[in-house]
C-alpha cells in the first residue's frame, strides 16, 4: 500500500525564476525507510514539505499536480488533519519544543486536538522514543540528542503512519546519532512506521535505510534499494553526495585494477572486511616500504601512548615556545537550575591555547564546547577562576576591544544576520565602530568569500554553503586575532563542507589562531593540528589525531568516532592509521608511494 502518492508535482516559490520541483511523480510504500539525497538546494526539504501539506497550505507558491498523504489530497485537507497522517521533525527541531516539561511537550499536540487520552499518548510516544522516565524533567535538562527525540515524540504522539525527519543527526555526536537511528529503526520495524529522512551521512543510510531517492535539480533521478543506490558512485558524486568511504575506496581500487572490475562495491565496514582482507596480507608481504615506515610510526605511537596517559589527567601538549593566546586558569562554571542542583559545566579547568594553533574542540553534546567559546568572548562569566586573552583577563577588556581580539561564528549562521543584505551585515560591525576604509574592506571580503553577486541578498535566504561563507566574512570583518567556529559544517553536504574547508585554508593569512567545535571528524582529521577532547567539562585528551584516535579509552569514554575509513584500516591492520581514502588505497593497494606523510595525513 502506498502512503504517499505524488503525480506531476511542480512547485515554484514566489518570485523564483525556475521551479524548485519539476514534474515529480513518486510513490512511497507503507513500511519503507527512505533516504532522500541530493546537493544543497536541489529541493529535498521542499519535496518533504509537500508530502505533509505545509506546501501549499502554509508555504505559498505556484503549485501544480497532486499529492496524496495517507489517501488525503493535501490541497483539500488542512495541515492539522495531515499532521495525523504525516509527522514532521524539522532540521531546526528546537523550534518544535514549546512546553517546559518533557511530558507536557510530548502530549501538547494531542491536547490541542482535544484528545481525551492526550497524556497517555504522550507517555506512549516518550516510551517509543527512548525517553521513558524523563516525563517530569524540564526540557533544558535534556541533551541535544534527547531534545531531538522529544521533538520526534511530539510528532509520534499523533500516531501518524509516516514520519519525516530533515537532517536528523546534523548537529549530533556519533553516540546520539546512533541512538536517533536506532529509535527510527524500532519505529519502522516494530511499529510499522514509514520513515523518510533527508540525509547526507551515507554511512547511516547504508546501515539503516531500505531505499534511496536521488533528487537532482528538482527532478527524481532514481529511486533504488539502498545497497544498490550507494554503489552508484558516479551518479551520487555528480550531485555532491559521497557514498560511504569504504565504497569509494573499493571504487578507487577497482580503477587502479587492484580489485577485479567485477567486484561488488561494499557499503559497510563488514562488507569491506570481506573484500579488502586479502589486500591486507598482500600489502604486508610485498611492500617493504610500508614495513620500514611502520617502524617509525610505531615509535610515534609509543610517544602517543605516553602522551595519552598524561593528557588523561590534564596535561596539554602545546607549542611551548608560542605565545599564549587564551588561558583558562582554575576556571569553574555552573548553571543555576530551576529543578535540582546547579549543573556544573567546568570544575577547575586549566587550558592554554597558543597563538598560531589550529584546534579542533570535540566531545559529545553537552560536554561544554560552545560554553568554552562563549567564555572566550565574554558572553558567559566564570563562577571562579578566570579567562585571559593575550595576558589580559576577559572581564577587564572592554567589549569593543574584545571583539577585535576574538570573534565567534555561531553554529546557526542565520544568527549572524541582522540587516537586510549580506553587504550590510558584513559592513555593520566596522561601520558602527567608525573603522576607516570600511567600505573598501567590505568589498574585499565580498570578493574574497565569493559573495559579490549575492551582496544584495538577505543572508537568511541563501543556501547553506552561502550562509556559511557569509557568516565567516562577518566573523573576520574586524580582523580578530582569534577566530572561533561553532559547528561550521553542520547541515551541509560533503561538497559544501569541502568548500568551507577550502575557505578556512584561505583564511590563514587573515587570522592564524582558529578553534573549531565540531562533530565532523573528517574536518578534524583533514584540518586540525591539535585536538582537544572534552568530557563532562574536563579535558581528558589533548594532542594529535594519532594520539586521540589511537587512544581506545578516550574513544570509548566519549563516543568520538574517526572517519569510517580509519576503522576499516584498523580492522585490516591495527598499525594502519588511514584518515583519508587516498591513504587507505595507498596502504592496501600495493602502491609504491605508501605512507607518504603529506598524502596520508592530509
Amino acid at each position: 500500500m502506498n502512503v504517499i502518492e505524488i503525480e506531476n508535482l511542480t512547485f515554484s516559490y514566489p518570485g523564483a525564476k525556475i521551479p524548485t520541483l519539476k514534474n515529480i511523480s513518486l510513490t512511497v510504500e507503507q513500511g519503507d525507510f527512505l533516504a532522500i539525497v541530493g546537493n544543497n538546494g536541489c529541493g529535498k526539504s521542499t519535496l518533504c514539505k509537500a508530502m505533509n501539506g505545509l506546501i501549499p497550505n502554509f508555504i505559498t507558491g505556484e503549485f501544480q499536480g497532486k499529492v496524496l498523504a495517507g489517501g488525503l489530497d493535501t490541497q483539500k485537507t488542512d495541515v492539522g488533519t495531515l499532521a495525523c497522517k504525516v509527522g514532521y521533525v524539522y532540521q531546526d527541531f528546537e523550534n518544535q519544543i514549546v512546553r517546559p516539561t518533557v511530558l507536557d511537550d510530548a502530549s501538547y499536540a494531542c491536547m490541542n486536538y482535544a484528545m481525551k487520552d492526550y497524556l497517555d499518548r504522550g507517555r506512549d510516544a516518550l516510551k517509543k522514543c527512548g525517553l521513558e522516565g524523563r516525563e517530569n524533567d524540564y526540557i533544558w535538562q535534556l541533551s541535544g540528542g534527547q531534545t531531538h527525540l522529544l521533538a520526534l515524540a511530539g510528532a509520534v504522539s499523533l500516531q501518524p503512519d509516516v514520519l519525516i525527519l530533515d537532517e536528523p543527526i546534523a548537529q549530533l555526536d556519533p553516540g546520539h546519532a546512533d541512538r536517533i537511528y536506532e529509535v527510527l529503526k524500532d519505529l519502522n520495524e516494530n511499529y510499522g512506521k514509514t520513515i523518510i529522512v533527508i540525509e547526507h551521512h551515507t554511512e547511516y543510510i547504508a546501515d539503516y535505510c531500505k531505499h534511496v531517492l536521488l533528487l537532482k535539480d528538482g527532478n527524481v533521478a532514481w529511486k533504488l534499494p539502498a545497497d544498490e543506490a550507494l554503489r552508484h558512485v558516479k551518479d551520487l558524486t555528480a550531485c555532491n553526495i559521497f557514498p560511504p568511504q569504504v565504497t569509494r575506496a573499493a571504487y578507487a581500487l577497482k580503477q587502479r585494477h587492484v580489485l577485479p572490475l567485477t567486484t561488488s562495491l561494499p557499503t559497510t565496514v563488514a562488507q569491506g572486511m570481506e573484500i579488502f582482507k586479502a589486500l591486507a596480507n598482500e600489502s604486508a608481504l610485498t611492500n617493504e616500504k610500508v614495513l620500514a615506515n611502520e617502524s617509525t610510526l610505531s615509535e610515534e605511537k609509543g610517544k602517543a601512548a605516553d602522551t595519552a596517559a598524561s593528557v588523561a589527567v590534564g596535561a596539554a601538549p602545546c607549542q611551548a615556545d608560542a605565545q599564549a593566546a587564551v588561558e583558562f586558569q582554575d576556571l569553574s562554571l555552573s548553571y543555576r537550575s530551576v529543578k535540582g542542583k546547579p549543573h556544573t559545566v567546568f570544575d577547575h579547568l586549566n587550558l592554554t591555547v597558543r597563538k598560531g594553533e589550529k584546534i579542533a574542540l570535540i566531545g559529545s553534546n553537552g560536554a561544554g564546547k560552545s560554553t568554552l567559546m562563549k567564555l572566550m568572548i565574554g558572553l558567559l562569566k566564570a563562577g571562579s577562576g578566570q579567562v585571559s586573552v593575550f595576558g589580559q583577563p576577559v572581564r577587564s577588556i572592554k567589549r569593543d576591544a574584545l571583539s577585535r581580539l576574538v570573534s565567534l561564528v555561531y553554529q546557526n549562521p542565520e544568527e549572524m544576520f541582522i540587516k537586510d543584505s549580506i553587504e550590510a551585515d558584513i559592513a555593520y560591525a566596522m561601520k558602527v565602530r567608525g573603522i576607516s576604509r570600511w567600505e573598501e574592506r567590505t568589498k574585499e571580503l565580498l570578493e574574497q568569500f565569493r559573495l559579490t553577486e549575492l551582496k544584495d541578498r538577505d543572508g537568511r535566504l541563501l543556501s547553506g554553503g552561502q550562509m556559511r561563507r557569509a557568516s565567516l566574512a562577518i566573523g573576520i570583518a574586524l580582523n580578530p586575532q582569534i577566530l572561533l567556529l561553532d559547528e561550521p559544517t553542520a547541515n551541509l553536504d560533503i561538497a559544501t563542507r569541502r568548500e568551507i574547508l577550502t575557505t578556512l585554508e584561505a583564511m590563514k593569512d587573515m587570522t592564524d589562531t582558529v578553534m573549531i567545535a565540531t562533530h565532523d571528524m573528517q574536518l578534524v582529521c583533514e584540518w586540525a593540528q591539535r585536538i582537544i577532547v572534552l568530557y563532562q567539562g574536563t579535558v581528558i585528551a589533548d594532542g594529535t589525531r594519532d594520539e586521540i584516535f589511537g587512544n581506545a579509552r578516550v574513544r570509548q569514554l566519549t563516543g568520538i568516532r574517526p572517519p569510517e575509513i580509519f576503522d576499516m584500516g584498523q580492522a585490516l591492520d591495527p598499525d594502519a592509521y588511514c584518515y583519508t581514502i587516498d591513504a587507505f588505497v595507498d596502504r592496501f593497494g600495493g602502491m609504491e608511494n605508501v605512507w607518504n606523510d603529506q598524502k596520508a595525513f592530509g
